[in-house]
């Protein structure tokens, strides 16, 4: 992608590495860029420096801060304010947890910048896989128990833990980052992503805790891991943008030398000091025997961004030859704008996954073919029509093929099923499965009820696999499109039309005899209606499910 009058948002941009691609993507022409950090002194820091570095470019440089998991209406209130505030934990676990609904990405924060600032290319350098594992599930669950153990675990309790749980949190922020980058219009997204332990392994001697490896630095490669599936699959979803991650192994270092306060958290660290011995039994029991001085711990550091400040001898250790190592934020940065650029670098993780995954094959392919055949051999000789066990799902496929079996059943042939009368084929249907005490029982049996013609009278089993939802009527189009077969007239001109539209694809591609550019089907030929054929190509077309990598 040519970057020169184009618009970047870069996620974590106040950061070490999101500083430093701010730089290559200026130096590269971009029109504005958003430089996007959890605080706002964070991005006043980087915007004055970038202005400094860059006088002519002031005016394309724009800041942005806040959290970006969380409603846009939290954005800048501490987690542990969230946390602490039942209105706002209970509007974060529902947002977490309910459907990924239009309402829920524009209250979103990042869902709210995505669809403002419509930027073309994102670059997202936030480690959301610490961000979202330093939150500690594992001590949260402690609490929770403990909550339990001592008289009942409270609402409070149950939301603050949900709120801490890392795969819900991973799982809405990937939803809303593809939903409103699709709405955007966003045509390239880079992750600079994590290996979770600077590239060593479960050996790693740098952790968290006595534990070697913590159970939350182990966290954080999990999540690590699980992001880069999740865009590995939104890389393979129609209509999002070119999806890339840059998963550097090593440390990351450095953004500054220099001497003074050192800082925790934000704040400088300030000197305690004891107040005198004390025995083994006492020291320990409440807080005694210190005292907490103005005075601040100073010295000389090194700081790595968000890992923090180094003092010498930690640089030293970390870095030393055979430990983690390091690597600097600028060969990052240059290669994420390669791959923006379309230079491939070699190290675009998802592309690796692509080439290193098993796809489908020509073996299996050949096999399907004889599979099918041997199958519609086996129900002839048997005489039984087996359509759906509810083995697959979702339930609204079950419903396709039955209802694709229904059509077979009453016309035989998708040039008949394209002249059928909506009304004659509503009350066909219902003779059918009234007599046919077969084909009734294996579509109640998996737990699809059948609404009759009349809208108002419904056949049940013994389960229901879609039940009407607590204050929706029972034949909301929610609730039957996704699991019920559907016995009413204006169902059968939905698939009149969509085998008007199947045939009509079929009578005007090209034939075999003009080569491989078009796709033909098992049984197109026959012109036999195949509920299965029927229902692919409503997952493919119709709900938009198709597969574009191979």
């Amino acid at each position: 992608m040519e970057l020169k009058d184009r618009t970047v948002l870069v996620l974590g941009g106040a950061g070490l590495v999101g500083l430093a691609v701010v730089r290559r993507v200026l130096e590269a022409g971009a029109r504005k860029v958003v430089v996007a950090s959890l605080r706002e002194s964070e991005v006043d820091e980087a915007l004055a420096e970038l202005r400094s570095e860059f006088p002519g470019f002031a005016d394309r440089v724009e800041g942005y801060w806040g959290d970006l998991f969380v409603p846009d209406d939290l954005r800048l209130r501490p987690r542990r304010d969230i946390h602490a505030d039942s209105e706002a934990r209970s509007a974060l676990v529902d947002d977490l947890y309910g459907e990924l609904t239009l309402a829920v990405l524009e209250r979103s924060a990042l869902g709210k910048l995505l669809l403002e600032l419509r930027p073309d290319t994102v670059v997202d350098c936030i480690n959301t896989a610490g961000a979202l594992a330093y939150q500690n599930a594992f001590q949260s669950a402690a609490n929770l128990r403990e909550s339990a153990t001592t008289g009942g675990a409270s609402l409070e309790a149950v939301d603050r833990h949900l709120a801490t749980l890392y795969l819900p949190q991973l799982i809405r922020h990937v939803q809303i980052a593809l939903e409103g980058m699709k709405r955007a219009g966003t045509e390239m997204y880079v992750k600079v992503g994590t290996a979770g332990t600077g590239g060593m392994g479960l050996n790693i001697p740098f952790t968290h805790s006595e534990e070697r490896p913590s159970r939350v630095l182990l966290a954080k490669a999990s999540l690590a891991g699980a992001h880069t599936l999740l865009l590995y699959l939104m890389a393979r979803t129609p209509g999002a943008p070119s999806v890339k991650e840059v998963k550097p192994t090593a440390a990351i270092s450095w953004k500054s030398i220099g001497f003074g306060p050192v800082r925790q958290g934000g704040a400088p660290l300030r000197r305690s000091d004891s107040t005198g011995p004390l025995s083994l039994d006492e020291a320990f029991d409440g807080e005694v025997g210190f005292e907490q001085l103005e005075a601040t711990v100073d010295g000389v550091f090194l700081d790595a961004g968000e890992n923090g400040l180094f003092s010498p001898p930690e640089f030293e250790t970390l870095t030393a030859l055979g430990l983690m190592e390091f690597l600097t934020p600028e060969e990052i940065a240059d290669t994420v704008l390669r791959e923006i650029q379309a230079h491939p670098t070699g190290k675009d993780v998802v592309a690796a996954l692509d080439g290193a995954t098993l796809g489908p094959t020509y073996r299996a392919g050949v096999l399907r073919g004889r599979a099918l055949s041997y199958m519609d051999a086996l129900e002839a000789e048997h005489g039984v029509r087996s359509v759906a066990y509810e083995m697959l799902g979702p339930p609204r496929l079950s419903k396709l093929l039955f209802e694709g079996a229904l059509l077979e059943r009453l016309y035989g042939t998708l040039a008949a099923a394209s002249d059928l009368a909506p009304g004659d084929a509503a009350e066909r249907s219902r003779e059918l499965v009234e007599w046919d005490d077969d084909l009734r029982q294996r579509i109640l049996s998996i737990g699809l009820p059948i609404l009759l013609p009349d809208g108002d009278s419904v056949l049940r089993g013994a389960k229901v696999k879609v039940p009407p939802e607590a204050g929706m009527p029972a034949d909301h189009p929610r609730i039957v499109d996704a699991g019920w077969v559907d016995l009413r007239a204006e169902n059968w001109a939905r698939w009149k039309g969509r085998i008007a539209t199947i045939l009509g694809e079929i009578r005007t591609r090209p034939g075999l005899e003009m080569g491989s550019v078009a796709d033909h089907e098992y049984g197109d030929e026959t012109g036999r209606i195949r509920p299965g054929r029927l229902a692919a190509w409503i997952f493919r077309v119709e709900d938009k499910g198709e597969r574009i990598k191979r």
